[in-house]
């Protein structure tokens, strides 16, 4: 079964006190210490942010590791991969992680992992990066659209209540028709896709919710039915 599993924002770097998207996501391989494996490209494979990353899964039933492109752990980076049962992809900029991966090949071992069943989750620029396309600030100032892998039909917004200008610009962009209707998330919300459907929406906080936005004469935003998992 392909999943995956898509935040707007929250999991251990943003919400380092309220594991619940996170336990949700290591819930979903159905083992009982499941391989995770943080991919932080779209940082520059910041230091602060693997060590982040380690510091909260280490306390959880998983065996953590890390997949930095600037130091790689072996050349078989597609076996690397295909061992995991979750790969986790971390936020920062969304354009030099898709020209990274291109040019080391992960974006077609990404595929085939998704292929085989591996999960494939990620937080902000690890949401947008699986759809067609996304809302990003990679290019400096503003936020314009960019296409991405297309593992997911339509596009993605992340952060959809916690930057202010991140709903009026995906509103915007999708009545001039310069991106495709799609699916905006809130912070602290996980859209969880098998076979690029959407199976279950869940958040770890009460009132985050996931939007579905298009355009018919107008901008349509409507509301996901969207299941709290409750404070931790």
């Amino acid at each position: 079964m392909r999943q995956i599993i898509a935040l707007g924002g929250g999991g251990f770097s943003m919400e380092p006190d309220n594991p619940m998207l996170d336990l949700y996501i290591l819930k979903q391989a159905k083992k009982a210490n499941p391989q995770i494996c943080f991919v932080p490209t779209a940082s520059g494979d910041s230091d602060n942010y693997i060590s982040r990353y380690y510091n909260f899964f280490n306390q959880l039933d998983c065996e953590p590791s890390h997949l930095s492109l600037f130091a790689p752990p072996t050349r078989d980076l597609e076996s690397f991969i295909l061992e995991k049962d979750i790969i986790y992809v971390g936020g920062g900029n969304t354009k030099n992680l898709l020209a990274l991966w291109k040019e080391w090949g992960l974006d077609n071992i990404l595929r085939k992992a998704w292929d085989q069943g591996v999960i494939l989750a990620g937080v902000s620029a690890g949401s947008i990066c699986w759809f067609e396309e996304g809302v990003t600030d990679s290019f400096g100032d503003g936020l314009e659209p960019i296409n991405c892998l297309g593992l997911i039909q339509g596009s993605n917004c992340p952060h959809y209540d916690g930057e202010v200008e991140r709903r009026s610009a995906f509103h915007k962009l999708v009545e001039s028709k310069k991106i495709q209707s799609g699916i905006a998330a809130d912070d602290g919300v996980a859209i969880h896709y098998t076979e690029q459907g959407i199976i279950k929406i869940v958040s770890s906080r009460p009132n985050a919710k996931a939007y579905s936005v298009s355009f018919d004469n107008k901008v349509i935003e409507t509301e996901l039915p969207t299941e709290f998992l409750g404070a931790y």
